[in-house]
């Protein structure tokens, strides 16, 4: 088989990547080593910046997030005996919306069927070849047990941190942040009890109040990375969110648990995200802790920069837009890490007394300046793609 762009994965950023792509007039081609089954049922990120939201519906793609995505204007910082709340739109022109990653997805599997576009599902094996040719190919066995082979122009490895294609970029740079705490993360059958997230600070550790529809919502809880989740029964994890959420006259609404488990937290970075005709873009190049909510706005950011720069060189064979692409990337990758790593560290628990009080002090510094609240503002609500 032959087409122009080999995408490597079939999450949100190999497929608004191969619309985006298809919408200008290039034929890409994706594999994927999992099961469409199980890629549109993966529970990931819920956040959607601004500006994501804006280039999914410039890619047509945005009428159903429109109709049943949840738009917030901020979000709710918490300490014991203190609740405030930030007004993105007030402060900085633009908030969030909140619709899941499992949505997105399927929203760009069912655009890519309508453009009766090729992807394999199952694939295994998968293998890049020649990358700094001007022919790369990409090599897999397909479900039924053939091996299949497809030469292309390009080759955008959008398959997350355990894919192959890492692993092409031969001088890559590679760091890395481990946090010595996780995320026991719940979906619960229960209507939000808040109009927008809450971000809690709490002695015995952080906890988070966020949402997935007008009637399932997400909840977190900080823990030990070795955590047993075996060990966390449904009323354990209500008490406990109970106690880090508690305020006022305000009320934690419960419901009954269909999802439970632990998340590491981690940053990491690989640089540069090229190597000859091969691109990289998402978590295959970069992870944050989702605590800044900015993964996924991440993904969307390279492919809205990759797309453009393909289709320029694969329209017209400029090179600009191709040779800039890792640094002109990196560059929003870095501010997000950045963001990601000061949110992280100012609402988790450390163990220390002196951290207690300095993360208090920033708190209240956010509270009380609207210099310092536009900046958590512009931030969390979102940079320009192409920042």
């Amino acid at each position: 088989m032959h087409t122009q762009v080999v995408i490597i994965g079939a999450g949100p950023a190999g497929l608004l990547l191969s619309h985006l792509l298809a919408n200008d007039g290039v034929d890409a081609v994706i594999v994927e080593s999992r099961s469409r089954a199980y890629v549109e049922k993966r529970i990931r990120a819920g956040i959607l910046e601004s500006s994501s939201v804006e280039l999914l519906e410039s890619a047509g793609v945005g009428e159903r997030l429109r109709k049943e995505g949840m738009e917030h204007r901020g979000i709710y910082l918490q300490w014991p005996g203190h609740r405030h709340k930030f007004d993105f739109v007030d402060l900085v022109g633009r908030g969030v919306w909140v619709y899941g990653q499992t949505e997105v997805t399927k929203d760009l599997g069912a655009a890519r069927d309508a453009d009766g576009q090729v992807t394999f599902y199952g694939a295994s094996d998968v293998a890049l070849h020649d990358v700094d040719s001007e022919n790369p190919y990409v090599t897999f066995v397909d479900e039924s047990g053939t091996g299949d082979r497809i030469d292309s122009q390009v080759i955008a490895g959008c398959d997350g941190f355990h894919g192959p294609s890492r692993a092409s970029i031969d001088d890559a740079t590679v760091m890395e942040r481990e946090y010595p705490f996780a995320w026991l993360g719940v979906l619960a059958d229960v209507a939000p009890s808040t109009d927008e997230l809450i971000y809690a600070w709490h002695p015995d550790g952080f906890a988070m109040h966020s949402m997935r529809s007008h009637d399932v919502s997400r909840f977190y809880l900080q823990v030990d990375p070795g955590e047993d989740i075996g060990e966390w029964s449904d009323d354990r994890i209500w008490s406990e969110l109970r106690k880090r959420l508690a305020h006022d006259d305000w009320d934690l609404q419960i419901g009954d648990i269909t999802e439970k488990s632990v998340l590491p937290m981690r940053s990491f970075v690989c640089t540069p995200m090229r190597q000859g005709r091969l691109f990289l873009a998402g978590d295959s190049a970069h992870i944050v802790p989702p605590t800044g909510a900015k993964g996924l706005n991440l993904a969307i950011a390279d492919v809205g920069l990759l797309a453009a720069a393909l289709g320029s060189y694969l329209k017209t064979g400029s090179t600009e837009l191709i040779d800039a692409y890792s640094d002109t990337a990196l560059r929003r990758v870095w501010r997000c890490t950045h963001f990601s790593w000061w949110m992280t560290t100012t609402l988790h628990q450390h163990g220390d007394a002196f951290d207690d009080q300095l993360q208090l002090s920033q708190l209240r510094l956010l509270a009380s300046s609207k210099a310092a609240a536009k900046g958590l503002a512009e931030n969390y609500a979102g940079l320009p793609i192409g920042y």
